[in-house]
């Protein structure tokens, strides 16, 4: 599998020296990383994964107080033999948001000083089921337009005019432009700021 594996970073080279440190797991380092928004990681085409199985992505900012920490970017498969992910901004969740280590490369790796991506050969469904760290900023900003779409759909179904409107104590009533003007700013700020919610 060595040499079914390749890495691009933009204005680079193109990387294909992965080293093998188990059966199924391989790494490969990325200097300079804090000048590299996105990588590209692929099948070159010339072996591909067993049957069933897939190549987990994992992205390790050097730590040089510790072993690599590894953050899962998505994965590849002989379905899907490429895909782009942002590390960018991986440095700061990681420096951010308290994580519990994986070690999904084992505890013995030397402390390294340069970022690394580790492709780890896993079952294909089991992957599919797991959430990326590069997914969360644009996963939650399609996930909150896609909720005040719905619910703006979902209250407007049950719109009356006033000539329609039957008296119960029991009801209370909102107009449906109450619910458009909070809608339309809503949309605004998840636009302006996708993260707004968070603060």
């Amino acid at each position: 599998m060595l040499n079914a594996l390749g890495v691009i970073v933009s204005g680079r080279l193109v990387q294909t020296d992965f080293q093998q440190i188990s059966e199924s797991k391989f790494l490969i380092n990325i200097p300079e990383a804090d000048n590299v928004n996105h990588v590209v990681v692929f099948l070159t085409g010339t072996t591909p994964f067993p049957e069933g199985t897939a190549g987990a992505v994992y992205f390790s900012w050097p730590d040089p107080n510790a072993p690599p920490t590894w953050q899962l970017l998505g994965y590849i498969s002989n379905s899907k033999p490429s895909a782009i992910y942002k590390i960018s901004q991986l440095k700061k969740l990681d420096e951010i948001v308290p994580q519990s280590p994986v070690n999904v490369f084992g505890t013995n790796l030397p402390i390294s000083h340069i970022a690394q991506i580790g492709v780890s050969i896993e079952p294909e469904a089991a992957l599919i089921q797991q959430t990326p760290a590069t997914a969360s900023s644009d996963t939650y900003f399609q996930f909150g337009q896609k909720m005040i779409e719905n619910f703006f759909n979902f209250v407007s179904s049950f719109s009356l005019t006033q000539s329609q409107m039957v008296p119960n104590p029991n009801e209370t009533f909102v107009p449906l432009s109450t619910v458009q003007t909070w809608f339309t700013n809503f949309q605004r700020r998840l636009q302006q700021n996708p993260n707004f919610w968070k603060s």
